[in-house]
């Protein structure tokens, strides 16, 4: 039996998995609020119980760098400690992942239910891309070649936003105006969806068909259903900059790390505004794939390789629980 941990920003998501025919599967998934809680070992504590049971492995995928066994959380006042979760499960050792970095590991896990094709292509037998645009904007990379495979590790998604036209460049100016510095993840990201949409409000004069308050805590959710729902023709515009960002994004980091084998995008709000829930126009998912599609192509005399990669949506919210599992059975030598 081997525990995973998916810890997030604004939730924690911790499971059983065991060993099945076509690979591994969750056999209990527990879901915690993670600010209402002092720490990763209180959750832990609080899921195993007063009669723990015998663990094989145990895997963890948290938002923040992994160095010397140890995470400083970037959206939470916690720090993971390796050896305090090894003596918490009675376990020789963990195994601590960037939060991304689990999505990597969970592609091979991922059945033909759990994704769907954005741009078909050629696959191979070489690295796969995971850009993932959520809470935060996280990438990393499984890599593939002669010997074992290994994951990359990346804090990409806090490198500069590079404008590519003149709203791009206004946008910066914007966004420079209020942070100073400007990483992607100010765009690629649920808040930064609202700031996307904030800048168009800006420079329409401030004046919106249909009035979003930009300072409720689910502003970027408000944003994206006025979109999908053709009601609010300056969040449709947020929407479209949003995906053109997303898409040169992904295709930057397909070409930093030789991604034939595929791209994977991940993240609950890169899947709502590429894919859409349940009755969303067919019609809106090709404008959405193409504004995405036409800016991952676009690099100039590489754009032939991106335009025959294989490029995937992650369509499960199990994938880093399968991920993190993944590779503690891996770190252990399985």
């Amino acid at each position: 039996m081997i525990l995973a941990c998916d810890v997030g920003g604004t939730k924690t998501n911790v499971a059983l998995l065991l060993p099945g025919t076509t690979g591994l599967f969750v056999a209990r998934l527990e879901t915690y609020n993670s600010r209402q809680h002092a720490s990763l070992n209180e959750i832990i504590a609080d899921f195993l119980g007063s009669d723990p049971p015998s663990l094989d492995a145990a895997g963890f995928g948290v938002a923040g760098p992994v160095m010397h066994n140890r995470v400083i959380t970037t959206n939470l006042p916690w720090t993971v400690e390796g050896a305090e979760l090894s003596q918490l499960l009675k376990l020789p050792r963990v195994s601590l992942l960037n939060d991304v970095e689990v999505f990597a590991w969970a592609v091979p896990e991922l059945g033909p239910d759990a994704h769907v094709s954005v741009q078909t292509g050629q696959t191979d037998a070489g690295n796969l891309a995971v850009i993932a645009a959520g809470t935060g904007l996280g990438m990393s990379a499984l890599l593939r070649g002669d010997g074992p495979v290994r994951s990359l590790a990346s804090e990409g998604g806090h490198a500069d936003f590079a404008p590519i036209d003149d709203i791009e460049i206004a946008l910066l100016r914007f966004l420079r105006q209020r942070f100073g510095r400007v990483s992607a993840e100010r765009i690629l990201s649920g808040t930064g969806l609202v700031n996307v949409y904030e800048f168009l409000r800006h420079e329409n004069g401030g004046a919106e068909p249909t009035p979003i308050d930009t300072s409720s805590a689910d502003a970027a959710a408000a944003i994206g259903s006025a979109a999908l729902a053709g009601q609010n023709e300056l969040a449709e515009r947020s929407v479209m900059l949003f995906l053109g960002v997303y898409g040169a994004a992904a295709g930057n980091w397909a070409l930093a790390t030789v991604s034939t084998g595929g791209v994977w995008l991940g993240g609950g709000i890169a899947r709502k505004l590429l894919e859409g829930p349940t009755g969303t126009s067919p019609s809106w998912r090709v404008r959405a794939r193409e504004a995405f599609l036409r800016r991952f192509r676009d690099k100039g005399r590489l754009s032939p390789l991106l335009t025959v990669m294989p490029v995937y949506m992650i369509m499960t919210d199990e994938a880093p629980l399968l991920g993190a599992a993944r590779f503690a059975l891996a770190d252990r030598g399985h």
